[in-house]
């Protein structure tokens, strides 16, 4: 077949770069839509690329390690419909990932990049989308929910997983009612932080809870302690507890 003649032309096992016969297949195949890969596992991506071209993805796929890779062999290559980034058991919030992320979605600014990856906790999906991404997959799902995402992508739409929309609605429901009492005095990242003292968590622990740098937080608490007039994180707390007795006996 055509497209998997063009999908093994372009994946990354032939170091010496992309064969003519590649070329001229993409050439062939003018006005067709192609989905671009990035795996830095030879047998994994080969392995994707072939099932989700077999399930009618609906284009032909360039199956590559990396994106320097890409942007090596991009001259003679064909305009893209979508980017499946896929991290393997990697996560967003490793170093250098998100990076990666805002780096491939600024530069591809119209072409939707969607994530592929094992993790399906609700703070990664959310760090992906932030970096600029227009979906999530979690590998827990089907080829089919894969296909699908993939075209929703490219038509324009957004894809996170359905578990995460849900759980995302319980957090919004109970954040709203942990942070009240302290939405009169702080803003709202500020009243996330103080909560969190409040529950005695160290800096490093809220920085990746809240997607935040630690030297963020300890500003943010800086300002916590300013405007309770606490001296020190301790103190914090045991105010922040009172705030929250005083807003219990309001509501009574």
């Amino acid at each position: 077949m055509g497209s998997t003649v063009g999908l093994h032309n372009y994946t990354s096992t032939n170091q010496s770069g992309v064969p003519s016969s590649g070329i001229e297949n993409v050439h062939e195949q003018a006005g067709k839509q192609y989905l671009l890969m990035l795996d830095g596992r030879a047998l994994d991506r080969e392995c994707l690329a072939s099932a989700l071209e077999d399930h009618e993805l609906g284009m032909s796929v360039v199956a590559m390690g990396s994106i320097e890779e890409w942007r090596m062999k991009k001259g003679a290559a064909p305009p893209l419909a979508a980017i499946l980034f896929n991290l393997g058991g990697r996560k967003v919030t490793d170093h250098g990932i998100a990076d990666e992320i805002r780096h491939i979605s600024s530069e591809f600014k119209s072409v939707p990049v969607v994530i592929l990856a094992d993790t399906e906790d609700l703070g990664q999906i959310l760090t992906a989308l932030e970096c600029g991404a227009r979906g999530y997959i979690p590998t827990s799902v089907g080829i089919d929910v894969c296909v699908e995402a993939i075209n929703l992508a490219a038509a324009g739409g957004i894809f996170v997983p359905a578990s995460s929309v849900l759980s995302m609605r319980h957090l919004i429901g109970s954040g709203s009612r942990d942070t009240q009492p302290l939405t009169g005095m702080f803003t709202l990242r500020q009243a996330e932080v103080a909560q969190a003292l409040r529950r005695g968590k160290a800096n490093k622990i809220i920085a990746y809870e809240l997607n935040l740098r630690e030297s963020t937080v300890k500003v943010h608490i800086r300002n916590i302690m300013k405007k309770l007039k606490a001296s020190n994180r301790t103190e914090v707390a045991y105010k922040v507890n009172d705030l929250f007795a005083e807003g219990a006996l309001a509501e009574e």
